[in-house]
């Protein structure tokens, strides 16, 4: 077991359920979407957020990077972080059939990928902060032709799949996921393989 500094907040409670066996830390659920309308857990996830830190780790469909699009302008960011599991086809044991988009979410992610993902967004665990990569920049995204062109989107859906990140990710997203990940060589040489 894993302690973390920050609470976790997850969309349901199977995926409450597989991380308190990997981690010592509350693990608060949003019961999909129906947190944005809840404002007294709003104004508990704020108070938590501001206290001890909060760590959004959504699975990577659509519905959950809604909930975490809209968590963003409801929660203070300067203390909340974004935890990321990788597109993986299947479906949950407990499951007759795999989801809409047939990906696994956060209850059927394999502990080290989720041991991982909190450690890449840089969550304290045992009482180390991970440290960020944070060298690569809008500027290189630019460079590389991965925003402000014309096939922008395109590039960075081939460097996601390469880097085995969301491909729903924004731009914005998927820069502070990088940054987090690869320091500038690193992440280079990622594109130059992939694009």
């Amino acid at each position: 077991m894993i302690r973390v500094k920050q609470a976790i907040l997850v969309e349901g409670k199977y995926d409450q359920n597989t991380l308190k066996q990997l981690v010592d830390t509350e693990v608060f659920v949003t019961n999909g979407f129906g947190v944005l309308n809840d404002r007294e857990q709003i104004a508990l996830l704020r108070r938590i957020a501001q206290k001890r830190g909060l760590i959004i780790l959504t699975d990577s469909d659509g519905a959950g990077f809604l909930i975490r699009s809209k968590l963003k302008s409801m929660l203070p960011q300067e203390n909340v972080l974004h935890a990321y599991i990788p597109d993986v086809g299947g479906k949950e044991k407990r499951k007759k059939t795999a989801s809409k988009e047939g990906k696994l979410g956060v209850e059927g992610m394999a502990p080290e990928v989720l041991i991982g993902a909190l450690r890449d967004c840089g969550a304290e665990l045992d009482g180390e902060t991970a440290e960020p990569k944070n060298a690569v920049t809008r500027e290189d995204f630019y460079d590389l032709g991965l925003s402000g062109g014309t096939d922008s989107a395109k590039k960075r859906k081939a460097v996601l799949k390469a880097a085995n990140l969301p491909e729903r990710m924004s731009t914005t997203a998927m820069l502070s996921a990088v940054r987090l990940l690869y320091d500038r060589d690193e992440f280079r040489k990622l594109c130059e393989e992939s694009l």
